[in-house]
Parts: structure tokens; C-alpha cells; sequence
């Protein structure tokens, strides 16, 4: 049987993303890889009990994902709050149900604190993004885990095989 892959559950359509929305994400392979049951659906926050909606969060001072992993950044909420801790619960959380469900690839939704894996915004609420990943992207990277954005559905089918 070919690997699981652990998806960003705003991805599939359920609306956990911090403003309460989804971000449904429509491509003949995710429809293929559901039939064949190797989709894992998480949200990392929601795993960690985050609230839906919740606060917007990132990463402070132009740091990114493994950053926070060695303590060296914080995340915080828009407001000033500190919820460094979750996203590293949230991270844990994710990488645990990736081993326990076999998956080696990971489609994550970009621009996320805990999710993105190419982009995320600089901590400063404004709207400007930076070259980086997010917490969850980077735990997921440093286990040996292949991480996706949602823009690269068709590298990770490449990568997963049809």
C-alpha cells in the first residue's frame, strides 16, 4: 500500500482555520487518494484545543517554525498573547498522528504559523509575508516527513504517485 498523506483539514473543505472559514482545495488527486483512503485530516491548532475562530497568530520578529522548535521565537496572537506553547502542542500532535498513520508527505496550507511550508507572514500583522514554514511544516520536516503546500499538489502526486 503506497504512503499516507497527513492533509491540513481547512484544506478538506472543514472550517477550522482561525477566522472560521475552509480553504477547500479541488484537484482530481485529492479525490483519488480519499477513495483510496490515504488521506489523514488534521488541524494542528484545533488538535491542541485552539478555539474556532480564534485570535490570528504568527510568528514574531521575522523568525520562523524551527526557530520556535529551538525556542529562539515566540508565537503570538494579534493582540499581544503568547500562544507559543499550543503551536508547539499543536506541531507534536501532528507529527504523532503522522507516525501512528504511516504517512510520509504532508499537504499543508501555505501562510499558516503551524501549516505553511513555503511562506508565512513576518509577525507583524500587516500582511507581508517571508520565505518560511511554520511550526507543524518544520517539526513534520525535521522527522523525515515531505511537506506540500497547497500549491503543490502536482509535486506532491509526483512525489506520492497518483
Amino acid at each position: 500500500m503506497r504512503a499516507k498523506i497527513l492533509v491540513s483539514a481547512c484544506l478538506m473543505g472543514h472550517a477550522v482555520r482561525y477566522d472560521g472559514q475552509a480553504k477547500p482545495l479541488a484537484h482530481p488527486a485529492l479525490d483519488r487518494w480519499r477513495e483510496e483512503g490515504r488521506l489523514v485530516t488534521i488541524c494542528p491548532e484545533m488538535s491542541a484545543g485552539m478555539p474556532v475562530p480564534r485570535l490570528p497568530a504568527e510568528i514574531a520578529a521575522g523568525k520562523a517554525g524551527r526557530d520556535v522548535l529551538s525556542g529562539a521565537a515566540r508565537v503570538l496572537e494579534s493582540q499581544g498573547g503568547d500562544v507559543t506553547d499550543g503551536f508547539l502542542l499543536a506541531a507534536e500532535n501532528a507529527l504523532a498522528l503522522a507516525r501512528q498513520t504511516g504517512c510520509a508527505y504532508a499537504l499543508l496550507i501555505d501562510g499558516s504559523p503551524s501549516c505553511g511550508s513555503g511562506f508565512i507572514y513576518d509577525g507583524s500583522f500587516t500582511g507581508r509575508r517571508l520565505k518560511g514554514e511554520g511550526v507543524t511544516a518544520a517539526l513534520l520536516r525535521q522527522n523525515g516527513i515531505q511537506v506540500f503546500s497547497d500549491r503543490q499538489v502536482d509535486e506532491l502526486v509526483a512525489a506520492a504517485g497518483a
